[in-house]
């Protein structure tokens, strides 16, 4: 089985179990003899036995097993204080009070490896290492190679070109040849407008929705707003400092903060010019901020359903002039 199906299960039992004794205890019927067995241990046997042997056996790696484990036994013992009765609590009253020490220690945990992944991309950045490689390779060391791991990368990654965009230079990431796109229609000037009118809307609805909504959902609307407006300003700091390249016999596509997409140049169908409108579609990665994308790449081998990407560059023909000469001194993948 596919280990990212895989990782799913545990949560997947959670909510089934969770679901299915919650009906039982709620219900009035000869299931649990009329409300007279609604034992607790019943559903705890699931979530403190049953639980975490299945995260053990969908998670190889023992040490994000056991962090899954401790964090859905959490969230279990929470649910377990909802759907469980209150006259049928005994053990469940001790576990709902230790749930929040073994929170507050995760949650220590995870602060001091975030602080650790700072300091080695720090670090890293101040030998001008390539930023991409040592955000991942820091959050990787902890987290595995993981969809957490890819969120957290990119998550990494916008504070990093939010606070530390001044020490990050085009020159600093991996590549013979470097091609930028923030020139392309304004694509910069236009996310510095996009900065300017969130930043003018911050204060003026807050100030709306607090007289007119509630105060609380003021705070949450501006809280959710200036972490929009810290995405975008990390993202005009990196559209141009983040380049797509050649590296070795691979194209590889930054595009702002998002993941980067690494083509084999063996992978290369066909590269040409392009000037018309792309819509959205499952085999197609658009990478543009501004106008139509100007250079259209068709893949001989689809990867991860993607056939056709379109990129929108500031100089797409000399681009198109390197790929080509790149790719035709690359080793041909066998068919």
């Amino acid at each position: 089985m596919n280990d990212s199906i895989k990782s799913k299960i545990p949560l997947l039992f959670l909510l089934s179990v969770s679901i299915s004794w919650g009906f039982y205890y709620r219900s009035d019927s000869w299931l649990n003899d009329y409300g007279h067995a609604n034992f607790e241990w019943l559903f705890l046997l699931d979530a403190l036995l049953v639980l975490p042997i299945v995260c053990f056996m969908c998670v190889k790696n023992n040490k994000q097993a056991t962090l899954k484990a401790v964090v859905l036994v959490c969230l279990a013992i929470w649910v377990a204080s909802y759907i469980i009765p209150e006259q049928n609590k005994l053990l469940l009253n001790y576990l709902e009070s230790g749930r929040y020490l073994v929170m507050a220690a995760i949650l220590a945990l995870e602060v001091a490896a975030v602080m650790t992944v700072y300091f080695s991309i720090k670090v890293a950045i101040g030998k001008d290492e390539d930023p991409d490689i040592s955000i991942d390779s820091s959050v990787k060391r902890y987290l595995g190679d993981t969809v957490l791991a890819k969120i957290f990368s990119f998550e990494t990654r916008m504070w990093t070109f939010a606070f530390f965009a001044k020490r990050i230079k085009a020159g600093s990431f991996n590549g013979r040849q470097h091609f930028t796109y923030h020139q392309k229609d304004g694509a910069k000037s236009n996310l510095l407008g996009f900065i300017f009118l969130i930043a003018l809307e911050i204060p003026l609805t807050h100030l709306f929705l607090h007289f007119v909504w509630s105060p609380l959902g003021a705070n949450v609307i501006t809280l959710l707003t200036l972490a929009s407006l810290v995405f975008f300003v990390a993202e005009y700091r990196a559209v141009s400092r983040r380049p797509v390249s050649l590296i070795a016999n691979d194209l590889v596509i930054r595009y702002g903060l998002y993941n980067s997409l690494i083509i084999p140049l063996n992978n290369i169908a066909n590269v040409q010019p392009h000037d018309e409108y792309v819509a959205r579609a499952q085999h197609i990665k658009r990478y543009n901020y501004s106008g139509n994308p100007n250079v259209k790449i068709e893949l001989k081998v689809p990867q991860a359903a993607v056939e056709y990407i379109f990129i929108g560059l500031d100089n797409p023909d000399q681009f198109i002039s390197a790929v080509v000469d790149s790719a035709s001194l690359a080793p041909q993948c066998n068919n």
